[in-house]
């Protein structure tokens, strides 16, 4: 018997009539098969927050928050005062956060959590005017991405969820959705941390600008040139992680709409990343909805959520941990002496 037959077996045979147990069989059973085991574990489960600032920030045409709050954000996680502080205290689960290229002087911060490690000490440019990096940072955003996760996996962590801070970031990811998707920027952009209708138009006049600067629609370009125009160092950075975590066999839980933006470009890399993600919940972000459904995804929550910082991830590993739990727990009918006819 083969193994994905061997767990769907085991699930179907628990006390329990077929299927009653909806999407946690079905997460059992990813598990499991990325495991390579009948009895999977989830150790260790970690949320990895990469921050990074957006030269197109600094013109406030698309973020409502100045670029000051990045950092500020970064300081507040350090003291555990941001929602994806409680969410993973909470739930157990260790929480790094990274600065990629934030454009704050983080040398004198010293935290266990706290892993400093800046592509650029500025952010990035000001991709209406020029790229928003050079090709060989987005490579070495990529390559430390890539460093992070394989360090955290050689501790003994298995299951690993991303999370993102940077004003401005929708704007990259709306970008990057409209590369991969083929969607027009109206269909793309969305009021992200909450600008009202009037800067909601003056959004999506701005990237259609920058869509046109780059030829978006109609240049072919590869993970790493994309990148280099209209990314961002945590995006780069959130794409080595990716990719590494796949390559460690690890679970991987995808957040939201920054987080699934990124995906696609890991996955434009290495197609097979997707057979380890877990997507978390459909955000608020009308584009999230829209990459979900281009990816022929179901996410487990629908909780309006539009925060980023991993916090989708962090909600959802409970449910995963529960369906691990089901599947090396549960009785049998055979064990139980259950009729399951």
């Amino acid at each position: 018997m083969q193994l994905k037959e061997a767990l769907e077996h085991k699930i179907n045979n628990k006390t329990k009539p077929l299927g009653s147990l909806g999407l946690l069989e079905t997460l059992a059973l990813q598990v499991g098969t990325i495991q390579q085991t009948l009895t999977p574990a989830i150790c260790k489960p970690t949320i990895v927050v990469f921050a990074a600032d957006h030269g197109i920030a600094v013109t406030n045409l698309v973020n409502p928050f100045p670029q000051a709050v990045t950092a500020q954000m970064v300081l507040n996680f350090l003291q555990k005062g941001a929602a994806i502080n409680v969410f993973t205290q909470q739930n157990n689960i260790d929480l790094f956060i990274v600065n990629a290229g934030v454009k704050y002087d983080f040398t004198s911060v010293q935290h266990p959590c706290f892993i400093n490690a800046p592509i650029n000490n500025n952010g990035t440019n000001n991709y209406l005017e020029q790229d928003a990096m050079l090709l060989e940072d987005a490579r070495n955003a990529i390559a430390k991405g890539r460093e992070i996760v394989q360090s955290i996996s050689a501790v003994g962590c298995n299951s690993i969820g991303f999370g993102e801070m940077g004003i401005g970031n929708t704007s990259s990811a709306a970008l990057i959705m409209s590369y991969y998707l083929q969607q027009p920027i109206n269909a793309c952009v969305g009021k992200g941390t909450g600008v009202n209708d009037e800067q909601l138009l003056q959004k999506i006049n701005t990237l259609e600008l920058v869509a046109a600067k780059y030829q978006l629609a109609t240049t072919a370009l590869n993970a790493e040139e994309l990148l280099a125009k209209i990314g961002g160092y945590e995006i780069a950075m959130m794409v080595g992680a990716y990719l590494a975590a796949a390559e460690n066999n690890m679970v991987i839980l995808v957040d939201g709409f920054i987080a699934t933006a990124s995906l696609l470009i890991a996955l434009a890399i290495n197609a097979n990343v997707k057979h380890n993600c877990i997507f978390s919940h459909c955000s608020n972000e009308q584009g999230h909805q829209k990459m979900l459904h281009h990816l022929q995804v179901q996410p487990l929550l629908q909780l309006h959520l539009r925060l980023g910082e991993g916090t989708g991830a962090a909600l959802a590993f409970p449910l995963v941990q529960n369906a691990v739990a089901m599947l090396n727990q549960m009785a049998s009918f055979e064990s139980a002496g259950v009729s399951n006819k």
